[in-house]
């Protein structure tokens, strides 16, 4: 794993092996190991403090997704297959990082979404920040139409939340209930409003707020201009067909512009992250 940007003195010393090391071919071509993270991965706590939720108490709601180069978030309905293996340890890393992970109803019965592990690794970072063994999975959905006999509902580490309207089928609200799902209202209708997701899940403490999607999610959460950071995956693929983008929806009138803050670089994935300008 190699840091493109910022540019540090790293980075530039990366640069310079580098051009070393292609200069003259008769060198030893054995990379160097100490010290060198292009060379090596990086480990949990490298990538925690690249991937730190900005200080304050504030409700920060960040999207972590992967695109081919050609723009497919999926390949055959499934992202997995457009991953790799550090991009999953990023993604470890980041539902580490969270106090709740949001994920729209849809993905939940695609992926056949499970609760978050509670993982040794993260015990340390978590109980410093004071948060739940395991990230709470917050699943959005209007209707509720989902199977409430799954794992997420039954046996997760944090209890699942539900986040819907107010108007939500009361049927439904009390088999969630029932199963130990924590139901979350954000909208006055039948519907959930994007832009009062992070506030009343700040309410109960989870302000470190990571979304995985899926598109139509994300697409309303961009639509509201409710997102704070996207962390994507460009992956070095090219799938074609009409998979779709990583957001969906409906367009902005005006795009809504994001800053570059990061670059990582391993196995020609790039692992960005820019945030609201």
């Amino acid at each position: 794993m190699r840091r493109l940007f910022p540019v540090t003195d790293q980075t530039a010393d990366v640069s310079d092996r580098t051009h070393d090391r292609t200069a003259d071919r008769t060198h030893d071509r054995t990379p160097h190991r100490t010290g060198d993270t292009a060379d090596r991965e990086w480990s949990l706590d490298e990538l925690a403090e690249a991937y730190a939720y900005p200080p304050g108490e504030t409700a920060w709601l960040r999207a972590n997704m992967v695109s081919t180069l050609d723009g497919a978030a999926h390949h055959d309905g499934r992202s997995h297959p457009i991953s790799g293996a550090t991009d999953m340890r990023i993604f470890g890393t980041l539902r580490g990082l969270a106090d709740a992970v949001i994920v729209g109803a849809e993905t939940v019965r695609k992926e056949g979404y499970r609760p978050a592990k509670s993982r040794e690794a993260f015990a340390r970072h978590r109980a410093d920040a004071g948060q739940t063994e395991a990230p709470a999975i917050a699943v959005v959905s209007a209707g509720l139409d989902l199977d409430f006999s799954l794992p997420l509902f039954t046996s997760p580490v944090t209890p699942t939340l539900l986040v819907t309207g107010a108007s939500a089928p009361a049927d439904r609200v009390a088999a969630a209930e029932r199963a130990g799902a924590v139901v979350v209202i954000a909208g006055e209708g039948a519907t959930v409003e994007p832009e009062r997701v992070a506030p009343a899940l700040a309410e109960r403490g989870l302000t470190r707020l990571l979304t995985e999607g899926g598109p139509r999610l994300l697409g309303q959460f961009v639509a509201a201009q409710a997102l704070d950071e996207l962390c994507l995956t460009v992956s070095p693929m090219l799938a074609a067909g009409d998979a779709q983008r990583i957001a969906g929806g409906s367009a902005l009138r005006d795009p809504d512009r994001f800053v570059l803050t990061s670059v990582l670089e391993e196995a020609g994935f790039l692992y960005t992250r820019y945030r609201r300008s």
